[in-house]
This record gives structure tokens, C-alpha cells and sequence, in this order.
């Protein structure tokens, strides 16, 4: 893990099981001396490397707590228990113990020597192996085939390695993975003179930074499997052209492309089915005008509901009142996160507001039952079950490969063999068994691993990802009709908000706001720390103020954005960039604060076109928004304090003072 000062590792594949043969390597002809170790890429300040290194990282299983690959439950190991002995099947079970301590259970160490003065030298025998090199530095790999594939790197001249690289033998597979992952930062061809040479040569690296992730269907499932099968949809010719448009246009000055917008549409239509924003005004949308919005209501946040607080909202039998006010807290100020593990099954509809500590015990107990019964379903599926059934494979694949590379640098998550992993894997598998139709598609685990992170606990935090998903189900389904629609109502916000700055958005053939895909498909996971993440979500889970809050979240980003991008007159390809760039840099206090004045600021306005009372939810009743009830504002809104200290709306007769 980098120190302090030191620029940030990302983990971006990650295999163990690959070999050297140093007798064979080295002419001796013998292969019984065999130096096991692990090959990663790792994405260090945006230097890609590449990474060998021999297995000297031991775990201490004594006194770990840990998922059972085989059990249904999380089991207590200690150093002289056999593995047999987690072996635990659902009717041998009276009870499901699925309470954890995952934050002081992983203690991964590293088996090191010492000096004699204490300081740290590398195992003896092994660390000799150890080699990483630049992706810039890398020319061809070879590839072998025998029993197993052998990679063998030839860098470029000069190189920083003095000593020729030993081929690497991949016993366990995971040769082609490695491949696929190098193709990402590199552009990988075969050498049309030597069959088993790949030649490798770098893409400009601005490209790389701007676009990675942005259209990753590895990462992203912007096309997944469905998509892939869908006779309705054109194949992926169309994300090539996407891609291939995005290199074209960073050629640079002497190969000048110019391609219109009208074109760049239909390219995207063909990724996200019906999407036709901007080329001309869909049937029943208003032509949205320069409007005065009024000023922009100052606003403040506070501090997180504390534990005392949350304390005086329940009654003597635990249930929840005051609800209104205990919202409207934790929408101004988020939740201390001792808190989180419990109000989280509140926030998302797990645990009823109404319920009783004695009715949320029964409830548990029901769905502990249920959903180990779920799991049961693909544990036990047969070999030649799995066989027959495509699907079933197709979702235990990409599983697979997405949790191996969720959140690997959270604690929670890093390391080899994590049992947070299994877990991960597990509630995702038991997720197909409830909604096999929907499955698993590539960008779930992203949705999931904050919940199991907070929650500690299988069963409580499937049922909160179960809670989530179904409001964001939209986000994964085949047609992608839900990112089409929430496109489309972000570019009628923005419109209103500030025409001069969607206009030229539109002259630079980015009206389509597609660069915010990202932002929506995931809510952010990838824009923000981990722990912000953890704050806007419960903040969006409130409901208030209105419906649809995740538009003004990105409202309010590109609204601080827009001097910038037009100051700077950023075209097509910079405001790609610039957007990607925000990761990690987003203040999240400062994005909910200006949401929440874009809230208001559209609430006071007294002639706010029908189309954007329809995406907040504005003039009708929440339920036929298909979201739990929120405030509303009604024709008259009083905003008239002028310390800026309260602001007060009137919604449908109710009052709400929003407290600053």
C-alpha cells in the first residue's frame, strides 16, 4: 500500500498461479525447481506497469472470521482447524450466524526478514524473481502453447531492466485475461511475419485518461451480454465506431477530422436504442425558453444525525417518529456511520418505518430463511446442470471477473482470498436466483460493494441491494430505455437552468450530455471517494426534496464546470476529458449544497414549464412517480428570509422549513 505522499495504486488485474521455470528458463532443461508468484497491472499516477513478483505475502488465518467457500454462513477459522470443518450445510444449521467483524477481521501480513539493524530486506530466494516494467517499455510478447501458455516480453531499447525477462508460465490459466487487460492501455496486433508474436504499440495516453471507463464494457456494461444477443439492437460495430471516433478525433492538428453532430447522434442511437436528443424535439416535449429562474436560494448543510439523534426519533417499542424531520436531517447532513448499518434498512424499504424491534426480528428471521434458500438454488446446481444452462454460466462469469476487480484498493476488499469477496460473489449469484430475467450485468458489483461494506452482515445487505436495485433496475435492462430517459431529462434541466451554456454544449456536439452516462448508470461510485459515496447515497435516499434528485447532483456539477469548459473554449474531445478528469476531485459537501440551491431556485419559479414539473415530480402525487412520498411545491413558494438562514416552502398545503 503507498505511503504518504505517494501517488495512488490502482489494481487493475490481478492473477496468481503463473510460474517460472528458472532450471528450464536458464538451459538447465529440468523443471522440478518452480518460482510461484502472482502478475498484476497496476495503474500508478497513470503509469500502467506491469508486475511479477514471487508469493511472499502470507495471511495468518488465526483468530479470522471469513465466508466459507462451500457454507452458507461466515464461520470463525482458527490455525488448527481443517478446511473440512467449515463444510456447514443449510439442514445441519439450526440458526444462520451471518453477524461480522470484517474491519478488525482481515489482517493480511508480509513475510519479511530484518537486518541487523532492524530495517527490512526481501525473503531470501525469491525476490531475485521479482521484475515490473512500464507498459511504454513493452514492444511484443510471444505466446506458447503447449500444456499450458507461456508469455515472453520483449521491451524496448533502452530499457530500465538490465537482465532479459524469463517467460511466464500460466499453469492456471489466465494468459488471455491478461491479454484483453493489456489491450486497455496498448494496442495489440499480430506480427504478420511471426504467428506467435503479438506486437504491441501505445495509444496517445490523453485518449487513455479521457475515455477509460467512460465506454469500458468490462468495467461499465454499457453493452453487456443482453445487449450483445439482442437481434434489436445493432451489434457492437457501433461502440467501435464511437471508438474508433474518439481516436480519430486525438490524430492531432495535422490530421484534422471533423465530423457533424447529426452523425455522432446516430452513433450513440445505436448504443442507447431511441436515443434522438438534439437532432430534433421528441413528440410532447415543451421547447424549453430562456426563463428567469430568480435567484438561487443560499443554503448550508449540517452536521451527520448522531446516535443521540437518532435515539429521540424512536419510541419505547422502536418505532420510528417524527419521520418528516428525521428525513429532512439526514438529507441536510447524511448519518454518522455508526449509524449506517441500521438506518440504511430504513432508508432503503427493508426495514419498515412503522416496525417495531420485535416485528424487524421476525422479519430477519424470514428473510435470513429466504435468502439462504435462494442461495441453495445455484450451490446446488450440478455440473451438468451449469452445462446446460447458458445463462446461469454467462452470470457466474462475469461475476467472477467483476468482483476480482471491485474496490480492490478499500481494505475491506484488498488482498487475496478476501472473504468480503466470496461474500461478494455470493449475494450477486443469489441475486440471479431472484431475478434470473434481469441477472447480473456488469456494473451491479459497483452498487453492491458499499452496501456489504456497510452492513458487515450476507443477509441484511442483499436485501438492501435488493431495496437498491429496484430502483435503479432501469439502469441494466436490455433497451437501456431508463438511461435514454434520464439523458433526455437532464438535458431539459440544463436547458432551463442555463441555455447559453447547453447551447454550447450543443455547437461542440455534446448536447447529448452522453460524457454524464457514467455519472448515472452507477450514481457516481466511480466519481467519488468511497466514503462520499456513502454520504450521497443516503442523502438521495431520503427523497427530498424532490423526485429525480441525482439530475440536480449532476446539474450542479456541470453548472461549477461550465465557466471553465467555455473559457477555455473546449471542444468535442477536451470537455471528454475534462468531465473523465473530475473523478476523485468532487467536493461532495460543496455538489450537495449547489444541488440543493438548484432545487429551490426551480421550486420558486412561477412559470417552471410542465416538462420539468413532470421530472421533479413537482405538481403531482409522488406515487405516480413511483417513488416513496417527498415535498412538493405547490403554485406559491416564500423564500423571503433574508439572513438566508431558513428558507420555507409551501408544498400542497404542508410546510417545510429547510434548515440551514
Amino acid at each position: 500500500m503507498a505511503g504518504s505522499g505517494s501517488p495512488p495504486i490502482k489494481v487493475v488485474f490481478e492473477h496468481e498461479g503463473v510460474f517460472l521455470h528458472p532450471s528450464s528458463d536458464e538451459g538447465g532443461g529440468e523443471t522440478d525447481s518452480l518460482v510461484s508468484g502472482s502478475l498484476r497491472i497496476l495503474d500508478k499516477d497513470s503509469d500502467i506497469l506491469v508486475e511479477f513478483k514471487p508469493l511472499e505475502d502470507t495471511v495468518d488465518p488465526s483468530n479470522m472470521l471469513c465466508a466459507g467457500k462451500d457454507s452458507s454462513s461466515v464461520v470463525q477459522w482458527s490455525s488448527g482447524e481443517k478446511a473440512e470443518q467449515t463444510e456447514k450445510t443449510l439442514e445441519s444449521q439450526q440458526s444462520y450466524e451471518t453477524e461480522w467483524d470484517m474491519i478488525n477481521a482481515v489482517s493480511f501480513k508480509r513475510k519479511t526478514c530484518t537486518n541487523g539493524d532492524g530495517s527490512l530486506q526481501p525473503s531470501p530466494g525469491s525476490s531475485r524473481w521479482a521484475f515490473s516494467f512500464s507498459v511504454c517499455e513493452l514492444r511484443a510478447v510471444t505466446v506458447q502453447t503447449d500444456a499450458w501458455t507461456c508469455l515472453t516480453f520483449t521491451l524496448r531499447e533502452p530499457v530500465s531492466l538490465p537482465v532479459s525477462l524469463p517467460p511466464l508460465h500460466f499453469h492456471q490459466g489466465g494468459s488471455s485475461e491478461f491479454i484483453e487487460s493489456l489491450k486497455r492501455y496498448t494496442t495489440i496486433s499480430q506480427d504478420p511475419h511471426v504467428a506467435s508474436r503479438l506486437l504491441v504499440s501505445l495509444q496517445n495516453r490523453a485518449l487513455s485518461q479521457s475515455f477509460e471507463n467512460l465506454l469500458d464494457e468490462d468495467n461499465y456494461g454499457l453493452i453487456n451480454q443482453k445487449l450483445r444477443k439482442d437481434p434489436y439492437v445493432t451489434t457492437l460495430g457501433g461502440f467501435s465506431k464511437v471508438t474508433n471516433y474518439i481516436f480519430e478525433a486525438f490524430r492531432g492538428p495535422d490530421e484534422p477530422l471533423q465530423r457533424p453532430a447529426e452523425e455522432v447522434a446516430d452513433i450513440l442511437g445505436e448504443i442507447i436504442p431511441g436515443l434522438d436528443i438534439n437532432q430534433q424535439e421528441e413528440p410532447g416535449f415543451e421547447v424549453i425558453t430562456r426563463i428567469d429562474l430568480g435567484p438561487r436560494p443560499p443554503v448550508t448543510r449540517r452536521d451527520p444525525l448522531s446516535v443521540e439523534d437518532w435515539s429521540r426519533h424512536l419510541d419505547p417499542e422502536g418505532r420510528v417518529i417524527n419521520l418528516t424531520h428525521l428525513k429532512l436531517h439526514i438529507f441536510k447532513g447524511g448519518l454518522c456511520h455508526a449509524l449506517r448499518k441500521e438506518v440504511w434498512k430504513f432508508l432503503l424499504g427493508y426495514f419498515p418505518w412503522e416496525s417495531t424491534v420485535e416485528e424487524r426480528k421476525v422479519l430477519v428471521r424470514s428473510k435470513t430463511d429466504e435468502y439462504f434458500r435462494m442461495k441453495l438454488q445455484w450451490k446446488s446446481v450440478s455440473e451438468e446442470q451449469e452445462r446446460r444452462n447458458s445463462r446461469l454460466r454467462d452470470y457466474r462469469s462475469l461475476i467472477e471477473k467483476d468482483v476480482n476487480r471491485t474496490d480492490r484498493t478499500n481494505r475491506f476488499y484488498e488482498g487475496i482470498d478476501n472473504p468480503g469477496l466470496v461474500l461478494l460473489h455470493d449475494i450477486l449469484m443469489t441475486y440471479c436466483m431472484l431475478d434470473f430475467d434481469l441477472g447480473y450485468v456488469q456494473g451491479m458489483s459497483d452498487l453492491l460493494s458499499p452496501i456489504l461494506y456497510v452492513m458487515e452482515n450476507e443477509v441484511d445487505a442483499f436485501w438492501c441491494f435488493v431495496s437498491f436495485m429496484d430502483q435503479m433496475h432501469h439502469n441494466f435492462e436490455e433497451q437501456m430505455l431508463g438511461m435514454k430517459t434520464q439523458l433526455i431529462q437532464l438535458s431539459t434541466l440544463l436547458r432551463l437552468l442555463d441555455l447559453s451554456f447547453w447551447n454550447y454544449l450543443e455547437a461542440q456536439d455534446s448536447g447529448y450530455l452522453y460524457f454524464c452516462f457514467r455519472w448515472l448508470l452507477i450514481r457516481f461510485k466511480r466519481e467519488l471517494s468511497f466514503q462520499d459515496v456513502l454520504r450521497l447515497w443516503e442523502v438521495m435516499w431520503t427523497g427530498l426534496p424532490c423526485q429525480n434528485f441525482h439530475l440536480l447532483v449532476c446539474c450542479s456539477i456541470l453548472d461549477s464546470e461550465k465557466q471553465k469548459i467555455m473559457d477555455e473554449n473546449y471542444g468535442f474531445n477536451e470537455i471528454l476529458k475534462h468531465i473523465n478528469e473530475l473523478s476523485m476531485k468532487l467536493d461532495i459537501e460543496e455538489v450537495l449544497q449547489k444541488a440543493e440551491g438548484i432545487s429551490l431556485q426551480i421550486q420558486s419559479c412561477r412559470d417552471l414549464p410542465h416538462s420539468v414539473s413532470d421530472i421533479l415530480c413537482l405538481d403531482s402525487d409522488a406515487s405516480d412517480c413511483g417513488s416513496p412520498p417527498v415535498h412538493r411545491a405547490a403554485h406559491t413558494h416564500t423564500h423571503a428570509c433574508s439572513n438566508g438562514h431558513t428558507h420555507t416552502d409551501t408544498h400542497n398545503g404542508s410546510t417545510v422549513a429547510f434548515i440551514s
